[in-house]
Parts: structure tokens; sequence; C-alpha cells
């Protein structure tokens, strides 16, 4: 019995020290795939500052991920950190699927919607099971989405959501589970915008100190829906979701008015 543990502790010992040597060896191949993957997805020049990869534990880490693209209108994006976790003890070397990705310091900066007008890629948009993101900052010029608010700037404190489908980088949008961001619009017009348990509050600017909240479902995306779709419907739910605020914030001044 002693000599079996022991072989096992051997075999064990091993095959640690081998995912280590595998890591090492193919951290830069798997960055180079995931900048790959991306490029092909936005039919962009993605390009990728370091790369690590942590076979027992589970882990691949970027840092330094740019994206940009300049052909029907200007897309950027930078990122400072991504963290995907992944099977551990290397299962990961047979399961590729990302369990929890982990974005920080997103700067996106989008001047037309036509820069989501892709080719069909040729590999499958990147599934992951949890998103978090942290100090993101994605600003939209006037021409980008709704052309009639002039630029905007949405801060990101922190959001959450389930299981996504990257066909763009805001299909996270449409899996949220809670998100604090301030939107900053044109004359100087500033919203803190907070979405939690299907409840959207908004305060600032029209809405005043006191939050304004809404009940709010996201759609869910149609599997078959390519880039352009995604799109237009995440446009969809931003006017439906500034016609239903502004009409509560209507509602409770009338209300407060007639109360006196």
């Amino acid at each position: 019995m002693i000599r079996f543990v022991k072989i096992v502790a051997g075999v064990l010992a091993v095959w640690l020290a081998a995912l280590v040597v595998i890591g090492v060896l193919y951290a830069g191949r798997a960055g180079k795939r995931v900048t790959t993957r991306v490029g092909e997805s936005l039919v962009a020049e993605a390009t990728l500052e370091d790369a690590d990869l942590a076979l027992v534990r589970g882990r691949l880490e970027l840092d330094g991920l740019k994206v940009r693209k300049d052909d029907l209108g200007h897309l950027a994006i930078d990122v400072a950190e991504i963290r995907c976790e992944l099977p551990p003890l290397g299962v990961a070397l047979i399961d590729h699927e990302c369990r929890d990705l982990i974005v920080k310091g997103v700067r996106l900066d989008v001047d037309t919607a036509a820069v989501f007008r892709l080719n069909k890629p040729k590999r499958k948009p990147l599934h992951v099971r949890h998103v978090q993101i942290e100090d993101a900052v994605l600003t939209f010029a006037p021409s980008a989405f709704l052309p009639s608010l002039g630029r905007i700037s949405v801060k990101l404190d922190e959001a959450t959501a389930g299981a996504t489908t990257f066909k763009t980088p805001l299909s996270f949008l449409f899996s949220l589970t809670s998100f604090a961001a301030t939107i900053e619009l044109p004359a100087g017009i500033t919203v803190k915008l907070g979405y939690r348990d299907g409840l959207l509050t908004a305060a600032g600017g029209i809405f005043g100190a006191t939050p304004v909240a809404i009940p709010f479902a996201i759609p869910v995306p149609d599997s078959a829906d390519d880039a352009v779709e995604e799109v237009k419907k995440l446009v969809s739910m931003g006017r439906d979701l500034a016609e239903r605020l502004v009409a509560r914030r209507a509602e409770d001044w009338l209300k407060q008015k007639l109360s006196f």
C-alpha cells in the first residue's frame, strides 16, 4: 500500500511539473489564439502585450489587449487586464471553456455602428459562463447609435453578467445581473444608473437627487442573431429604457405636484 501511494504521489508530482512547463511553453500560443479570435470576430487588428497560462490552478491571464478597426469607421478597444478561469489540474488541455471572465481597465471608443457590420467569423464566438467587468469607459460618438443625443460616455464602475456569447464587445449587456454606472451626456448632464435584481435606478440630471426606479427585464438575444442584429437590439433596449425612465420621472413629478 505504501509503495502504491508513493507511485501515485510520484506520478502526480511529475504531472504537475509537466503542467507548469507546458503552461510556460504555450502561454504565448494561448495569447495569440485569443487575439486571433478577437481580431477575426471584429474583422480588426488585435495585439497583446503579455500572456500567462497556469494549467495547475486553471487560469489564463492576458495583459494589454488592443483592438483597432478603421475601415468602416473607428473602433478602438484597450483592455488592461483579462483573467479567464479554466478547469484546474490540466483539465483545460481538453476543456477550453472559460468559466469566469474578469476584465479590468476597459476603454472602448466607437464613432459609428458600421464597425459592427462584420463578415461571418471563421470560428465560433467566445462563450463564457460568468463575466465581471471593472473600471470600464465606453465612449460613443454622436453618429454611433443615437445621433439625436450627441456624444455619450458610459463609465462602468462594476458590472456582472451571466453566460455570454461575445458576438460584439457589448454582448454581455444582454446577460447583465448587476451594474453601477455613470452616463455623461452633452450639455454637462450626468446620470447615475444602477441595476440589480431586475430593478433599474437612475439619479441626477433630469431625474434629480432621489433615484427613479423601474422594473426592467433584459431581453434574451436570439442565438441566430449576428453582431449587427445584436447592436440593433441594444439600441432598441436603450431607447425603451430612456423612455420608461423619463415617463416614470414625469409621473413622480406630477404626483408630487398634485399632493399639495
